[in-house]
């Protein structure tokens, strides 16, 4: 009986993956140089000491249209150097901006304030966000830009991770794996998630929804606006995986600061649309019966269980390939058991506590 339901299981997932790799590999138009928008990129930074200048130099070295780029640097109550850090590379340098996050009020807070200061300052009519520990590639926001095409209010990309060892390679592959979804199911106009540190989104539409002032507050700000501007029904919003686009964060260095990064999504995670719980559901059902299977081992059983992992690596790995980022799939191994425990856990970081700390701030 636990082969067959196993095996019932796995066949759901095998269409769920299916469905996938089909919307992630989705192919979108793009307009030439000429027609591009007028683009601002915006970083909050909070306490970055140690990851600001990395991603300060990569943003010096976009390729954009002269005078339509502008990069807002968000000072977001730092008490390190992270300010100081900010004033003296972006010294003479015309297309960055510093500006201090105004003060929290009403449901603004966070990072939410410091996005919402920078896109009120912003001249752009392209807003694109990453993180301040983030670098990204010259093209990252030419190419992007070029997605805005037609009614298209959002574009989104992907996000990898520098890989030093098992434990950010795990990460990685982690990451392309829920951005995987993520594009997918936005390409198959069914939006559930995105990435804030490689989004973005049309100035007009983010003020048709309100702007973050209008919306409940939520530590996962990019979800909520992903989905507000979905509501409207008058926009295309796109995930292309695209190589260009490609942009790379900083791993979690400890387990304690993962546990709190997966606690945070997993809070804002909880207003995701139906399909997203059904999705979860499915990929809970899968790794709740890997673990069981040491009780009830059978051949076919691991057969099963083969089968589940070849589905797994052949849809990432096309996916690390288009991304340039194959070399990171020797870790693929360490993401299957990591995945099992916190895929399994999940429920259970938000069951009893929803208490998130993240910046040292708590929410």
């Amino acid at each position: 009986m636990f082969e067959i339901i196993f095996l019932i299981v796995i066949i759901g997932y095998f269409f769920q993956s299916f469905i996938f790799a089909i919307g992630v590999q989705k192919e979108f138009p793009q307009v030439n140089e000429e027609e591009l928008l007028t683009a601002t990129v915006i970083v909050a930074a909070r306490n970055e000491e140690k990851n600001i200048l990395r991603s300060l130099k990569s943003l010096d070295k976009l390729i954009y249209p002269e005078g339509k780029l502008e990069i807002i640097i968000v000072d977001d109550g730092s008490t390190d150097k992270t300010g100081e850090i900010i004033d003296k590379f972006i010294q003479g340098k015309k297309r960055f901006k510093k500006i201090i996050s105004k003060e929290p009020k009403g449901k603004l807070k966070g990072k939410t304030n410091a996005l919402a200061s920078g896109i009120e300052a912003a001249k752009g009519d392209i807003i694109l966000t990453t993180d301040a520990d983030c670098t990204v590639k010259p093209t990252w926001v030419i190419k992007i830009a070029s997605y805005y095409k037609g009614n298209v209010a959002m574009v989104n990309g992907f996000t990898t991770q520098e890989v030093r060892n098992n434990f950010s390679g795990m990460q990685s592959i982690d990451f392309i794996n829920l951005l995987m979804i993520a594009s997918s199911t936005i390409n198959l106009g069914k939006p559930i998630s995105c990435i804030g540190n490689n989004m973005s989104y049309l100035k007009k539409a983010y003020f048709e929804v309100g702007g973050y002032e209008a919306l409940p507050f939520s530590v996962t700000e990019d979800f909520n606006l992903l989905m507000a501007i979905s509501r409207l029904k008058k926009y295309k919003i796109l995930y292309p995986l695209d190589k260009e686009t490609l942009v790379t964060s900083i791993p979690c260095d400890n387990f304690k600061s993962l546990y709190r990064q997966k606690k945070r999504w997993a809070v804002g995670g909880l207003g995701v649309p139906f399909t997203g719980f059904l999705i979860f559901i499915n990929g809970y059902l899968t790794y709740l019966f890997m673990l069981l299977l040491p009780f009830f081992y059978s051949s076919l059983s691991l057969y099963i269980l083969i089968f589940k992992i070849a589905i797994d690596f052949f849809v990432l790995y096309p996916i690390h390939k288009r991304l340039g980022i194959e070399k990171n799939m020797k870790y693929f191994f360490t993401a299957e058991i990591y995945f099992v425990v916190y895929v399994l856990s999940l429920p259970f970081l938000v069951a009893f506590n929803r208490k998130v700390i993240w910046k040292g701030r708590e929410f």
